[in-house]
């Protein structure tokens, strides 16, 4: 069970509300995607944020695997939400399969490659129905 804040960690109200967070488990997202799982120790004024026992979660497809971090601050500016986690509920309502960390990195390396891929036909079709723009891109 995840409960979910979205908030402005710019705020000086929200760095007061943080403090009642601190030595719980949390699912952090960051604004370029990852997702890191740990307990928060503390945070300033700032919403600067320290977390300790961190796991990166990499998802594909139905699968999961967790890369241990150990301890790990984030910028502020870099959270893009965060949300109390209840470790015990998340595992017992998990609908994903744990793999190790070597397959989860095979598949998302496969993942990535597929994707760009996509994306090289997407620039040739591009290319052929509008060769002026894409020129212009590149």
């Amino acid at each position: 069970h995840t409960h979910t804040h979205t908030m402005s960690l710019s705020s000086s109200s929200t760095k007061y509300s943080l403090l009642d967070e601190v030595d719980k488990c949390h699912i952090c997202v960051l604004h370029d995607g990852r997702k890191l799982i740990g307990f928060l120790r503390t945070v300033d004024q700032f919403g600067n944020m320290a977390f300790q026992d961190v796991v990166e979660r990499v998802y594909v497809d139905d699968c999961f695997g967790d890369i241990y971090q150990g301890l790990v601050v984030i910028r502020g500016e870099n959270i893009a939400m965060i949300g109390e986690l209840d470790p015990e509920l998340e595992q017992k309502n998990n609908k994903l399969r744990e793999v190790s960390v070597s397959e989860i990195l095979a598949m998302k390396a496969a993942e990535l490659g597929k994707q760009k891929v996509k994306q090289r036909k997407k620039i040739r079709m591009a290319q052929r129905e509008q060769p002026e723009l894409v020129d212009a891109m590149q």
